[in-house]
């Protein structure tokens, strides 16, 4: 057995990220911050680590860090399976399902109707309500409340909008393969009338899915707001197979207007890399945020897979973890407005502090110099280049000073590089060993990057979170090692930091 092969069934499960004990997971459903708890809901097959018979599981955090599994929260039955949706906090009981002094939290979900079914062939929006603060649910007898009679109608996400056109739910949805997102209006959750459409535009390589839209303030001025769209797709992302992207612009309580859109209808593939995208890496999908997160943040959490190879990654008993939790901003960067990410959490609690790595002003020229004293397994890394002469510099993660995940700059191509071509196990699916790449610029002339590596990814956050790159890895346990690297000339690193976490 070689290094790249020694794993057992748990080797990859991750310390930082949640991951169902025993069963397939899917998009992160229903996020909501409700009395202290941040409710993680997602889609679920009880029953196997495949996808199928889809529900919704259910985990709960205080911190965003350390997830607690609970029973499955909305079951599928012989009429339908639960696909994605979202849940709002009922204050009002403007639905009629709970009461002023017990109001219900709502469930809006996509029922896909099975064969043999009254609605058979059909993707509509149905109900379910929970009196006790989200574990049990039940599922509204008038179901489905939105149907327009299609077989791709999925993915709700409700917002309650105050503005200048009233106060009322806000739904988008999608028609996946319309590439479209359409907007609907309720003022009870069980009656919907329709806003608007936005679309095609931007990419549409593949079926539009999961969309999400909020408000926020631009470099953090609470005069200056504007409206965020959010559509993820698949296929068609940037680097291959699954992504999410995000258009900026206003919504007046009917329609979103986008002024950052490049280009109208079908997507021109010569101009993919112009779009805005949630993350350049090739495992981030379904991204969707938090309903209530405490003091007006907007905190988002994605699928950390792909669906190229999702179903065939090598994990067992589990499949499928989810991201970091994230805070996304809205900033003005060159006239443009672009959102940045940053990682959530009191990563201290964490921390094994005896275990720290730090290293200051180093030059390294055309070579490899593994880090005695850095390796780990699950870690955070922070670390800013200067560029010299090198072609590419960076660093090679969970290897062992040659082979392993390369996190690299080019600085005279302008890309952020993941490499996972000798990332560990890479022979599961064709497409799985690949360089993937992102633009990035010097930041003061040089490069910051803050690395989240766990038992089976990396998720990389550049220039202070304005470039984005997660991926998969399945690394051999053995394989621990931290190096820095140049080649064809010379780079510094100013400063790396390693923080090893249990």
């Amino acid at each position: 057995m070689t290094a790249a092969t020694a794993t057992t069934a748990e080797t990859f499960r991750p310390a930082l990220h949640y991951a169902a004990r025993n069963t397939w997971l899917n998009d992160p459903n229903g996020l909501i911050f409700h009395e202290g708890v941040y409710h993680l809901y997602y889609q679920n097959n009880p029953l196997d680590k495949v996808w199928g018979n889809m529900s919704w599981g259910h985990a709960t955090s205080t911190d965003l860090l350390t997830w607690t599994e609970h029973p499955v929260a909305i079951s599928c039955d012989e009429n339908e399976d639960i696909f994605s949706g979202s849940i709002v906090y009922d204050r009002s009981n403007t639905s009629g399902f709970g009461t002023e002094a017990v109001p219900p939290l709502v469930a809006i979900y996509t029922s896909a109707f099975k064969p043999g079914s009254g609605h058979e062939g059909v993707q509509a929006q149905s109900l379910a309500y929970s009196l006790d603060g989200g574990y049990t649910w039940t599922k509204h007898t008038g179901s489905p409340v939105l149907d327009r009679h299609s077989a791709e109608f999925r993915d709700p996400k409700v917002i309650k909008y105050d503005g200048g056109a009233g106060t009322y739910w806000v739904m988008v949805a999608v028609e996946a393969k319309d590439f479209q997102v359409v907007l609907y209006k309720s003022d009870d959750l069980k009656n919907w009338e329709l806003l608007s459409t936005f679309g095609p535009a931007n990419a549409t390589g593949g079926v539009w899915e999961c969309p999400d839209l909020f408000q926020l303030p631009v470099d953090g001025d609470p005069e200056d707001l504007k409206w965020v769209l959010t559509v993820n797709l698949n296929p068609g992302g940037p680097n291959s197979g699954s992504a999410g992207q995000y258009f900026v612009g206003d919504f007046d309580g009917t329609t979103f207007t986008s002024a950052t859109t490049v280009t109208e209808g079908q997507q021109d593939p010569s101009r993919l890399a112009e779009y805005q995208w949630l993350d350049w890496g090739r495992d981030y999908y379904a991204a969707v945020s938090f309903s209530d997160a405490p003091d007006n943040r907007r905190l988002m959490i994605a699928w950390m897979n792909n669906w190229e190879y999702a179903q065939r990654i090598p994990t067992s008993p589990w499949r499928s973890p989810m991201s970091l939790a994230r805070e996304v901003t809205l900033a003005a960067v060159d006239g443009n407005l672009r959102l940045v990410q940053q990682p959530v959490g009191d990563w201290s609690t964490r921390a094994d502090s005896s275990r720290d790595f730090s290293l200051s002003r180093t030059t390294i020229s055309d070579a490899v110099q593994l880090l005695d004293g850095a390796a780990g397994a699950v870690q955070r890394i922070e670390v800013t280049f200067t560029p010299g002469t090198a072609g590419e510099f960076g660093l090679i993660l969970r290897g062992d000073g040659v082979v392993g995940t390369r996190v690299a700059v080019r600085p005279e191509e302008g890309f952020l590089v993941i490499d996972r071509r000798q990332s560990g196990q890479t022979d599961f699916h064709e497409s799985f060993p690949s360089i993937d790449t992102a633009p990035v610029s010097t930041k003061n002339g040089s490069y910051q990057l803050t690395i989240f590596v766990d038992h089976c990814s990396v998720e990389v956050f550049a220039q202070g979170g304005h470039v984005t790159m997660t991926e998969l890895i399945f690394p051999a346990e053995t394989s621990t090692g931290l190096a820095v690297y140049a080649t064809g000339g010379s780079a510094t690193i100013n400063r790396l930091q390693v923080t090893q976490f249990a």
